[in-house]
């Protein structure tokens, strides 16, 4: 498929039922890790977001700048169609960015917003 995107989660975007919510199927994913980034809490009002996660604070990561820090997460393969999807669901304390993972691939990747 060549108009398929890599997308890393570390948090919601993992979790089925917010999968089935934004994309209409369970995502097939690998386990990978976000390199240079720590990761913190942020607390989610939107009554739609808060509805789809069941929880009230998410992960947020925050580029660090230290090589030797690392996220942990999923990587999955999408459609651009599913990445305007995610792009719906976060909230506007996230923004997307390219990232490098530890296992060499870049993917996109939902970063505190500057």
């Amino acid at each position: 498929m060549s108009d398929t995107v890599l997308l890393f989660s570390y948090g919601t975007l993992q979790d089925e039922a917010v999968q089935l919510a934004n994309f209409g199927r369970r995502l097939a994913g690998r386990p990978d890790a976000l390199l240079g980034y720590r990761q913190d809490w942020v607390e989610i009002t939107d009554p739609l977001v808060l509805q789809q996660s069941g929880k009230t604070h998410h992960p947020i990561v925050s580029h660090s700048g230290v090589a030797s820090d690392q996220v942990t997460g999923t990587v999955f393969e999408i459609t651009a169609q599913e990445l305007a999807a995610a792009d719906s669901y976060e909230v506007a304390d996230y923004q997307r960015v390219d990232a490098p993972l530890a296992s060499g691939l870049h993917a996109w990747v939902y970063v505190k917003a500057q």
